[in-house]
């Protein structure tokens, strides 16, 4: 039975569990979901998943959620190719990156994508009262909170100069674990690799990878990423164009601005 994913072509979490299934040869039956006419939030989804988020996986009738734990279970249930370490080391260093991704990582990165660009998205063509009502539809209280600070206020919103604090900080620990593995978390391109690869291309796509400039280890690892098969066939193939367009214009736009937070966060 085909695996059903619950996904959306832009969602950083989406992508992590493509390029898994991408690179075990495991196709899927898509349930392509738009996140801003909010299908994560209808009933007959919450009954799958409870959070309201996606991605959702069915297989054999089971019904996993959490990119972190899809991953797992991908590499569990299909082990070729392996992509966790049987070094205990490496394997440690794998889930340490993994970890971090729920201590903050993928909050400042949904914090910095909101403020440089997905605010306009939110925003357009809606009065006060159904902005107002759109942002309400998130189910986890905090994350209402953040992203409607985030929306009304973009990069003057308290919580931009610590997310993109630590989105430096995320480039600066990869610099450093480069220099010591070809791979982040040792010689073999593992989990800790599609974690963090939606995370670099959202830098990308923001227009601020003007901070590879002095992080060529980065630079070199992003550009063995792009070169990967699984990279063309879960990230390029689903990419948005009018995402990517309006993340393009509005990142350039903001790029003054953006380095000047860094040099007072930093």
């Amino acid at each position: 039975m085909a695996i059903e994913l619950y996904h959306n072509g832009m969602s950083t979490c989406s992508q992590k569990v493509r390029l898994t299934l991408a690179e075990k040869g495991q196709d899927f039956h898509s349930h392509h979901f738009n996140l801003r006419a909010r299908d994560q939030h209808k009933p007959e989804y919450l009954e799958l998943n409870p959070n309201g988020v996606v991605p959702t996986i069915i297989h054999d009738e089971k019904i996993i959620y959490e990119s972190a734990v899809i991953d797992e279970y991908l590499d569990d249930v299909f082990p070729e190719p392996a992509l966790r370490s049987t070094d205990p080391y490496e394997r440690s260093l794998m889930r340490r990156w993994v970890k971090q991704l729920d201590e903050g990582l993928h909050a400042a990165s949904a914090t910095i994508s909101a403020c440089i660009a997905f605010r306009y998205q939110f925003m357009e063509g809606k009065t006060s009262e159904e902005l107002q009502k759109t942002l309400d539809g998130y189910v986890n209280p905090e994350k209402r909170r953040r992203m409607t600070e985030n929306v009304l206020e973009g990069v003057d919103s308290n919580f931009f100069k610590p997310a993109i604090a630590r989105i430096v900080k995320m480039l600066d620990e990869m610099e450093a674990d480069l220099h010591r593995y070809p791979w982040i978390a040792g010689d073999a391109y593992s989990l800790a690799d599609i974690a963090l690869t939606p995370y670099v291309t959202r830098v990308v796509h923001l227009k601020q990878d003007w901070l590879f400039d002095t992080r060529p280890r980065v630079a070199a690892w992003f550009k063995k990423i792009c070169a990967r098969p699984n990279y063309e066939i879960a990230m390029r193939q689903w990419f948005i164009d009018d995402f990517i367009t309006l993340m393009a214009s509005k990142g350039k736009e903001n790029e003054a601005g953006v380095k000047k937070v860094i040099q007072e966060a930093v």
